[in-house]
């Protein structure tokens, strides 16, 4: 098979990049996947695969070499070999087996052809073959430091432009997406360089990286979000814009100085695979109706709580959308402005100039808007002038860290804010977690089902909202879940309508419990309690839920 048709049929190139990379090629040289690979048309992390499949030659696996020895190879020949991003794995009399990313490099099989053994040769992934390259490597601190001193930054800058330091920063991006990982962390440990991706809300070590790729990669990401590459004493900030496997990217960047080294974490920010809709959040079925019927008040302020990474920007987010449209005017005030919204108008705050919540919001009420939403309440001047807005007429959408919806009114009331405003202004709190859901492709029964039953009481809480039966079930682990038992997540949610009950309640040292009281009686749930509805529901398991808001 040629390797265009393999690149289309197999890989699902589109034709369209095909022909413009051709052209390239014809233009400029360099060769067709790898042309493909930085249009952002072919994953990096595929060109095993395609070589693979386009060569006939095995790939390889990593756990069968983990004890290389350096001193089986001449130092020369082993030199030249690495310079060209190749492997020496195994002599033996007859043959010599090999690691590589790119098999057809003119060097190597022209010296290869001078050889008495016959190669064998299996492909490597670019992070492989410097876990392998690293094996042959030893390492002096003191010295690289020297090398460092004569022009660093122009010996850093020609570090992150290499091809080996490229090409496994675009891997491990690559694999990141391919998995659906929303932050990738790369970071220091015990001597060792590893990289962990976020996956539905929960860190796996993918890799471990050679220790001198951590300065290239370090560096090249610095350059890439705009960073000081000089910098190493102190936090910073950056963005990436990019293409990768045909999906717009943007990558926030920090990076922050360790003992050892610089931690960086990149978030991913998927333009393309966003949908902002109230089906996807997994809200129940009574707790959406209510939220509905909150969001098109015409005047009052919708709060969202929970801990960072609780989806309460992406909940604000699915709320504007579904008010969006041209006879209102919306207006948010976000750090950072995460996705661009079609026909709402974002503003980025700026405390470096002054530019602060408070400043802004002062700003946004003198524009008019129908609808505001706030990112954050973090003090009292911008609660007041947000419950304040809502007096006037708007729709104020915002949110604050606290461990339940009751737990708000007492966090606005320690910042300052009178209780006479949050009863005039509040019209529902919503408090929200994010739980993993059971991988429909490899969904069983529980075997503990019984004893969970038991222990959480969730006969109770199934006889409550009507459900005769009980059959909790988990994921197995498969190919499509990368072996979790998990895929994707849903939001767990506790609401609490400001009614006039509430409002009436003192807001003392039982307020809590009697607002946890209130709501009960109108048989509304805890955050605890719609987890564990939703295992019984067979959407996640009582596990998971214990995690998350136990």
């Amino acid at each position: 098979m040629q390797l265009e048709t393999l690149l289309v049929e197999e890989f699902q190139v589109l034709a369209e990049d095909l022909s413009k990379a051709k052209n390239y090629q014809q233009k400029y040289g360099g060769r067709l996947e790898q042309i493909l690979v930085n249009m952002g048309s072919l994953p990096d992390d595929q060109l095993p695969d395609v070589y693979s499949r386009f060569l006939n030659l095995p790939l390889l696996d990593i756990a069968d070499w983990e004890h290389i020895q350096a001193t089986d190879f001449e130092e020369s020949d082993v030199k030249f070999l690495i310079e060209n991003q190749w492997v020496p794995l195994r002599k033996d009399q007859s043959t010599w087996s090999f690691a590589c990313r790119y098999p057809l490099e003119l060097n190597i099989n022209e010296w290869l052809i001078r050889q008495d053994r016959k190669p064998i040769v299996y492909i490597a992934s670019e992070s492989e073959l410097q876990m392998l390259i690293a094996k042959f490597e030893t390492f002096n601190s003191e010295e690289e430091d020297t090398q460092l001193l004569g022009d660093e930054e122009a010996r850093l800058r020609e570090l992150a432009t290499e091809a080996p330091t490229v090409n496994l920063l675009n891997s491990l991006i690559t694999r990141a997406l391919r998995q659906g990982a929303s932050d990738m962390h790369l970071e220091p440990f015990n001597g060792r360089y590893r990289a962990r991706f976020r996956v539905d809300g929960v860190l796996h070590e993918v890799e471990t990286l050679a220790p001198r790729m951590q300065l290239p990669i370090v560096t090249r990401l610095k350059i890439l979000s705009g960073m000081d590459i000089a910098e190493k004493r102190r936090p910073q900030d950056g963005k990436i814009q990019m293409k990768i496997a045909n999906q717009e990217l943007d990558i926030r960047v920090s990076a922050l100085p360790l003992n050892d080294g610089e931690s960086v974490v990149m978030r991913f920010l998927r333009k393309d695979n966003v949908r902002y809709d109230m089906s996807v959040l997994g809200l129940s079925a009574d707790i959406e109706t209510l939220i509905r019927e909150d969001i098109k008040t015409t005047a009052g302020v919708v709060l969202l709580t929970g801990p960072t990474g609780s989806g309460k920007t992406t909940t604000l987010y699915t709320f504007l959308n579904a008010l969006n449209n041209d006879d209102v005017k919306i207006i948010t005030l976000e750090d950072p402005v995460e996705y661009q919204l079609e026909g709402i108008n974002q503003v980025q705050v700026n405390s470096d100039i002054g530019f602060t919540f408070a400043a802004g919001l002062r700003s946004v009420v003198r524009q008019d808007p129908d609808i505001i939403m706030l990112g954050e309440i973090r003090d009292k001047e911008t609660a007041q002038i947000a419950l304040q807005s809502a007096l006037t007429g708007h729709l104020v959408f915002s949110t604050v860290h606290t461990n339940d919806a009751a737990s708000a009114y007492t966090r606005l009331l320690d910042l300052g804010v009178e209780e006479f405003l949050l009863n005039a202004a509040l019209v529902s709190i919503v408090a929200q977690r994010l739980a993993r859901q059971i991988c429909s492709e490899c969904k069983v029964e529980h075997p503990d089902a019984t004893q969970l039953i038991d222990k959480y009481n969730l006969t109770v809480i199934a006889e409550r909202f009507n459900l005769t039966d009980i059959v909790l079930v988990k994921g197995k682990g498969c190919e499509h879940c990368a072996n979790t038992g998990y895929k994707g997540r849903m939001a767990i949610t506790e609401y609490l309508r400001c009614d006039d009950k509430i409002k009436a309640f003192p807001k003392d040292s039982e307020f809590i419990s009697k607002a946890r009281a209130h709501n009960t009686a109108l048989k509304r749930r805890t955050l605890l309690e719609d987890g564990l509805l939703k295992a019984i529901m067979g959407l996640t398991t009582v596990e998971e839920v214990i995690r998350v808001a136990g």
